[in-house]
């Protein structure tokens, strides 16, 4: 089987070679090799999911705690060598009692993530568990307000000391009726509480800081309005924090047909911090396992374009994590799925001949131009460059594969009961 899966690379490569020259394909090899994304602990923690549309059956094996969860992603990560980072929810995961996250917590959880060969990444506080029915920020209940504020200067604190200084934000706080609330009083409490947390960052904390990045949400859980819904509202909430606040994009937070490429150029465009949630959805956020699709590939397109993935300079690259909910299907393969769709489609942008296209748009040749842009990001598979990239580093050409093989799959089901 290795022996024709060789063959199979061999033969795609030169194929590509000839459509796109080498020194194309080897670029879009580096490119794809170097490329790192943040598995959140909660995607294969067995909590995760339930309730609503998540609930039903899981397939088993789910991570009872943070130990497993630095095993699964850990595990990920030697097939891969693409998931250093576990994006971590303080209410989740480092909490006693679900209301007030624990510093110490936190130390033994990196303690956990480092014993296993990966770090702690993101750090978001959790907004949206019980106290949380009017809102967090926003809520009519001072004390409610305070309690999210002091876990926000928590997660300051925790990213700032123990990961890697990027500290992510999403509020669940909307409503679902006209009248439930004014909208006004609820984007100014959203400020009021914003402006405090940053003026009681400790100074110390703030410089160690590297992003602070607004998630913002179309719907749900509020379905008539919610008090993030757009980029717009994110970027003006951002600014209180200053230069390191920027803006979190969501694949599912969108409408249908939204052109978020277009979104991401805009950012880009404006020097925003920025960070992306990579998911795919068919009918609202339903958040399924990542697609090596032309909206993904137009997406790398842009972010490859503006210089925010491989900048020499860490703080102009933007944040990449996963975030689907896999209720269904078995949790780890979910995410090597998805891992190989994000590779694949930053291949393609990487085949973009950029003199070509340039010439066609220079000569005003609309069609000339877009049937150059859809040769690479359209019409080309580029899973013989991912499997080359595994193959360079050591690794199987394809890890789903050595996943399977593992028995990993059984053990924890049957570990895990």
């Amino acid at each position: 089987m290795a022996h024709n899966l060789n063959k199979i690379i061999t033969k795609g490569l030169d194929s590509l070679k000839a459509t796109f020259g080498e020194e194309s394909i080897e670029k879009a090899i580096a490119h794809t090799k170097r490329f790192m994304v943040e598995i959140p602990g909660w995607q294969v923690w067995e909590g995760f999911g339930g309730g609503g549309r998540f609930e039903g059956e899981t397939t088993g094996g789910g991570a009872r705690n943070t130990e497993e969860i630095a095993q699964d992603i850990g595990f990920i990560h030697q097939l891969t060598k693409s998931t250093p980072d576990v994006g971590i929810h303080i209410l989740w995961f480092l909490s006693k009692d679900g209301i007030t996250g624990d510093f110490e917590i936190a130390r033994k959880v990196k303690e956990e993530l480092e014993n296993n060969g990966i770090r702690m990444g993101s750090i978001s506080p959790t907004y949206f568990l019980s106290g949380s029915e009017d809102g967090s920020f926003t809520s009519q209940q001072p004390a409610a307000r305070k309690r999210y504020i002091e876990q926000t200067l928590l997660g300051a604190k925790i990213a700032a000391e123990l990961s890697n200084g990027l500290l992510t934000l999403w509020f669940p706080d909307g409503t679902n009726y006209p009248g439930q609330r004014e909208l006004q009083q609820k984007i100014e409490l959203m400020m009021d509480c914003i402006t405090e947390f940053w003026e009681r960052v400790p100074e110390d904390t703030k410089s160690k800081l590297n992003k602070v990045l607004f998630e913002y949400k179309l719907f749900e859980p509020g379905t008539y309005s919610t008090t993030i819904p757009d980029w717009g509202t994110a970027r003006e909430l951002s600014r209180l924090i200053g230069e390191k606040g920027g803006v979190l994009v969501d694949l599912g937070h969108h409408h249908h047909g939204t052109n978020i490429e277009q979104i991401v150029a805009a950012l880009i465009s404006f020097g925003i911090p920025g960070g992306f949630h990579f998911n795919t959805r068919y009918a609202a956020d339903d958040d399924h396992s990542v697609q090596a699709d032309y909206l993904l590939a137009k997406i790398f397109y842009e972010l490859i374009k503006g210089d925010v993935i491989y900048n020499e300079n860490p703080s102009k690259n933007w944040a990449y994590a996963l975030d689907q909910m896999v209720r269904a299907e078995q949790r780890i393969p979910s995410i090597l799925k998805s891992i190989d769709a994000l590779k694949r489609s930053i291949a393609k942008a990487v085949l973009i001949d950029g003199i070509s296209l340039g010439g066609y748009q220079e000569k005003k040749d609309i069609i000339g131009a877009s049937v150059e842009f859809e040769k690479a990001l359209l019409h080309t598979d580029t899973g013989p460059i991912v499997m080359e990239s595994y193959r360079r580093q050591g690794l199987h050409p394809v890890p789903l594969t050595v996943y399977h093989e593992s028995g990993y799959q059984t053990k924890i089901e049957q570990e895990r009961r």
